[in-house]
């Protein structure tokens, strides 16, 4: 990457975290916190939680393709000041239901899809896939850090105050947009990053996908939901003071990803995805199926470790598996349907976790959760192996429609090219390849530009 393009993908990722920051620091303190706002019981509660994913759910893809229309930076921004807005009405909530359309109003800023498009503006084709990789990674922190630091920073300055710090991240981020990240006058549509209104259908039918959309609705379903009661078992449980909580969630994070590295290399490196698939979703299972039995701090906790340990795997994993699966040419679709999915995830975990916190208990929470996990893993059984696929994507060189007619011929012709698109409309070829059996020096006599 050139200064340049180094500069505006830090400035994105740093856009993500503090944004994620701003929307998960509350999720390990506020069944706590909110239990003093008038009207709150476990089911609002809950809700509160999990209604942020709602309208996220809700607008992201279509202000991804908003900002095709007026621009990225634009919708940033609105996005980022509807965040703001959200957040200023949650730090000052009375009323478990003021909080609850607070955080609603914070889900509405769903930019996630025009960061992706905008940081395919700001990137060439060849540094795009380090591109996304470093915004993923400032996902995953953001995750980890508001586990950590969330308890520690509501002990400081309380609910309202986190808050107020995620009202302050949202300028940080819209300053960042503005002053960090390059003009681009005019924005292009890739289909790698932008999700594509005629690629929907066929992306929904996809019944690989499907399934992969299910995992991750389920995953974050799971993990809102055991957030609406952990908290509280960690103090009438185990008598563990809430400012206290950020130690044992450090050592579980980061034993966790310690936990998480082998099982990844085993699943990319080895090719043994569907394997490690379907045992983290029954580690997932089995782990929150034994919280309501465990009867010492060390035992839940050592329980919570076995649960993110198959968390992170599938957060790192399932994104990957997208990207091999999705039909050509249409990952920025397959990728926006799946983080649609996943939010969904987070809503219906918040709005049942606390329902049946409401109605029945704890032990009730982790028996469902667990149940539907472990019969999940029994679906991941008859899945079919998935192929080691990796998707390429570059420029198309200049040429007219004939030109691109006969190279688009000899692309085909190349071994361990798997499936093809070209559009003209944006000059870019995307290919779906086989590495292990690729003529890597056919293709890129064919196409010096391709990055492999």
């Amino acid at each position: 990457m050139d200064v340049l393009e180094r500069r505006s993908v830090l400035a994105l990722a740093s856009v993500y975290l503090f944004r994620m920051l701003g929307l998960f620091l509350i999720m390990p303190v506020i069944s706590v916190a909110a239990d003093g706002l008038t009207g709150s019981d476990a089911a609002l509660i809950g809700t509160a939680i999990g209604i942020y994913g709602f309208t996220q759910a809700c607008l992201q893809i279509p202000m991804g393709m908003w900002s095709d229309r007026i621009g990225r930076k634009r919708v940033i921004v609105i996005g980022l000041l509807l965040f703001a807005l959200g957040s200023l009405i949650c730090a000052n909530a009375t009323d478990i239901s003021v909080l609850i359309i607070g955080r609603a109003v914070q889900g509405a800023g769903a930019i996630a899809s025009t960061l992706m498009a905008l940081l395919s503006d700001v990137t060439r084709e060849q540094n795009r896939t380090k591109a996304m990789a470093t915004v993923g990674i400032s996902i995953g922190a953001s995750f980890m850090l508001s586990l950590v630091l969330g308890p520690w920073i509501f002990d400081l300055i309380g609910l309202s105050g986190l808050f107020y710090l995620s009202f302050g991240f949202s300028f940080l981020g819209i300053a960042l947009v503005l002053f960090m990240v390059p003009n681009v006058v005019q924005h292009t549509f890739r289909r790698d990053t932008t999700p594509s209104a005629v690629a929907l259908g066929k992306v929904i039918k996809d019944s690989k996908l499907r399934f992969l959309n299910i995992s991750v609705l389920l995953l974050h379903a799971s993990l809102t939901a055991l957030f609406v009661t952990v908290p509280h078992l960690l103090i009438t449980r185990f008598g563990l003071p809430l400012a206290h909580h950020s130690w044992l969630y450090l050592a579980i994070m980061g034993f966790a990803f310690v936990g998480m590295v082998p099982l990844v290399i085993i699943a990319e490196a080895k090719g043994k995805m569907k394997e490690v698939v379907f045992g983290v979703v029954a580690l997932l299972g089995f782990s929150a199926l034994l919280l309501q039995w465990a009867p010492y701090l060390w035992a839940f906790g050592l329980l919570l470790w076995a649960y993110f340990v198959g968390f992170n795997t599938l957060e790192a994993t399932l994104p990957s598996l997208i990207s091999k699966l999705a039909p050509v040419g249409y990952r920025g679709t397959a990728m926006g349907v799946f983080s649609t999915h996943q939010f969904l995830g987070s809503f219906i975990g918040g709005i049942g976790g606390g329902w049946l916190l409401q109605h029945f208990s704890s032990n009730s929470l982790f028996l469902v959760v667990g149940l539907a996990l472990l019969l999940w893993s029994i679906v991941c059984l008859f899945q079919p192996t998935i192929r080691q696929l990796s998707s390429v994507a570059f420029s198309l060189p200049e040429g007219d429609d004939a030109a691109i007619t006969v190279f688009a011929d000899q692309l085909s012709h190349v071994e361990g090219v798997e499936d093809m698109q070209i559009f003209i409309d944006e000059r870019t070829a995307y290919l779906k390849v086989d590495k292990k059996i690729l003529d890597k020096e056919t293709l890129q006599r064919l196409a010096p530009q391709v990055n492999l």
